[in-house]
Parts: structure tokens; C-alpha cells; sequence
């Protein structure tokens, strides 16, 4: 059973390029290692041969498991979301009601989440206490040091 995972353009793109990088790039690369560690002689005994054969273990779950995500990936279409509540692909600008504290996220799945650029998962306490709300609403987020109430102060399409 796959669950499905949704993607931008963008974060699309990136995986299906991770994927060609670790088969094209990494996957022979591992080859030729173990290829090499073979040459050297006894393989019982051969730390680099085992060494080879794990990473080569290693990088085969990898690109199945993105793989599996692909095949259940689906697209989300900015241009479909309604701004007047907060969804996926959203760019929310929020003031944290206890100190006044603006900040602005855009909501993404949890496979393209990046705090650096302010891309905050759907799954995260505030993403989940945002999803649904309106301008002028009040989420109310629960989070390890308690609950803190943002204000939705606007909200636009990710561009």
C-alpha cells in the first residue's frame, strides 16, 4: 500500500533527477568499487569488497524507496487553490498574537519542507493548525512549550 505524496513543479523535478543521478552516477560507481575490491583477491577476508557490497546494498533501497514515491507522486496545481483559506502551496503571512511576531511560509508536502526558505510541511504542528484557516482567524497551535495563537494576516499563491 502506497501513500501518496504531493509535489510541485519543482519538487518534482528534483526527485526525478535524484533518482537519474543515483542510477547513472552512483550506481556505477559502486560497481566499479566492488569490481575492484574482487580483483584484490580472497573475498572472505576482504573489508573493502564487504564495504562495496553494503553501499551498493544501501543505494539500491534508496532508489527503490524513491522510486515508490514517484510512482505514487502526484502534482499539485498552483494555479487550482483557492486563496481565501489556507491549503497546500499557500503563502501565509502569520503574526504570532503573544509577541507581534510576523513571519511568512509557504505550506508544502513534507518531502519539500526547508525552513531556510520558509517552506514549512503541511504535517508540521503550524502547517496542520493553519490548513483551512482564513484571513483574520485564529490558529491555535499546540506546540512543546504550549499553545501559541497566529493570526492569518494574508494569504497568496505560491509564484
Amino acid at each position: 500500500m502506497s501513500n501518496i505524496s504531493y509535489f510541485t513543479k519543482e519538487g518534482l523535478q528534483n526527485l526525478k533527477d535524484e533518482v537519474r543521478q543515483l542510477e547513472t552516477v552512483e550506481r556505477p560507481k559502486i560497481s566499479g568499487q566492488i569490481a575492484e575490491a574482487r580483483d584484490k583477491g580472497d573475498l572472505s577476508e576482504n573489508a573493502e569488497y564487504d564495504a562495496a557490497k553494503e553501499a551498493q546494498g544501501l543505494l539500491e533501497a534508496k532508489i527503490s524507496k524513491l522510486k515508490n514515491t514517484l510512482a505514487s507522486a502526484r502534482l499539485v496545481d498552483d494555479s487550482l487553490i483557492d486563496n481565501s483559506k489556507v491549503y497546500i502551496l499557500s503563502t501565509v503571512r502569520i503574526k504570532n498574537v503573544k509577541n507581534n511576531a510576523e513571519v511568512t511560509y509557504t505550506l508544502v508536502a513534507e518531502n519539500e519542507a526547508n525552513l531556510a526558505l520558509k517552506k514549512i510541511s503541511i504535517d508540521s504542528p503550524i502547517g496542520r493548525g493553519l490548513l483551512g484557516k482564513a484571513v483574520g482567524e485564529i490558529a491555535e497551535v499546540q506546540v512543546p512549550a504550549g499553545l501559541i495563537p497566529f493570526e492569518v494576516l494574508e494569504i497568496s499563491r505560491n509564484t
